[in-house]
């Protein structure tokens, strides 16, 4: 089971480096403007990731910001998004790297942010929907970048798995 979260580790970390560097190419103008998806724009989705995996992790860890809402704009300048970013990737991958087989069936408790209620859950089903929460909204920025630029680079999970290896992929015949 390790490897499988070590496999979407890893997959979340490639992702975001291929989103941002498709979001570098973006004029200021097109990356802020509201574009009518959830979190208005693909700056307020970058955020939103960000300000998810803070969130997510602090219940897995009891470590880490908890920003004061779930559309917060943790970081206005790109750059420094960016750089956020990879640093919470790297973070991801310690915290993942550190899970024993046991972990997984540990359960967790926490609050919930939007409709304040406690909840008890084992680890590995709230791993797999910080992983899909990821994924989700990955998949509305790349449409808001596909819309603005005509194309955006695949997320797909396969196409990763090609590139590094991972995942027990073989090519035969």
């Amino acid at each position: 089971m390790k490897a499988r979260y070590e496999m979407f580790a890893g997959y979340n970390a490639w992702c975001n480096e291929r989103l941002y560097a498709a979001a570098a190419q973006l004029s200021d103008g097109d990356y802020r403007a509201d574009r009518g998806a959830y979190f208005k724009s693909v700056h307020g989705t970058l955020n939103h990731l960000l300000v998810g995996d803070r969130v997510l992790l602090r219940r897995f860890t009891g470590e880490g910001e908890m920003p004061a809402s779930l559309d917060a704009i943790l970081f206005d300048d790109f750059a420094e998004l960016r750089e956020a970013r990879r640093t919470e990737d790297r973070r991801i991958t310690r915290y993942v790297s550190a899970l024993t087989d046991r972990d997984f069936a540990t359960p967790l408790r926490y609050r919930t942010v939007v409709k304040p209620a406690t909840i008890e859950q084992e680890l590995a089903p709230a791993l797999d929907h910080f992983f899909n929460h990821q994924t989700h909204h990955r998949g509305q920025a790349h449409c808001l970048l596909t819309a603005i630029m005509g194309d955006a680079p695949s997320f797909d999970l396969i196409v990763y798995q090609r590139e590094t290896g991972v995942g027990a992929l073989r090519t035969i015949g």
